[in-house]
């Protein structure tokens, strides 16, 4: 039975670049051994995946890390302004 390769779907994307900016990809892809688009597409995907990880990943140290266990596993009591809150939230939800 023949295997059917089947292409992954792509998008394009299109980018203005300084004539130095060019030149220096251009070079750094060279020595990757890559074509300029995808040294392209592999450096922003790099910078992509690292400044999602930076912005969605807490790294905490042991103390604030035993603090926030603790305050999940034992919250306060909610004060007034989070009952305000809530109360404030549930009126609108139901609108």
């Amino acid at each position: 039975m023949a295997t059917i390769a089947r292409k992954a779907k792509t998008e394009r994307a299109e980018a203005r670049l300084r004539p130095e900016q060019k030149a220096r990809i251009e070079r750094a892809a060279h020595y990757r051994g890559l074509s300029f688009s995808d040294f392209l597409v592999q450096a922003a995907d790099e910078a992509a995946v690292k400044t999602i990880e930076q912005n969605e990943t807490w790294i905490l140290n042991a103390e604030a890390s035993r603090r926030f266990v603790e305050a999940c596993l034992n919250p306060p009591e909610p004060n007034l302004r989070v009952k305000a809150a809530a109360a404030a939230y549930k009126k609108w939800v139901r609108k």
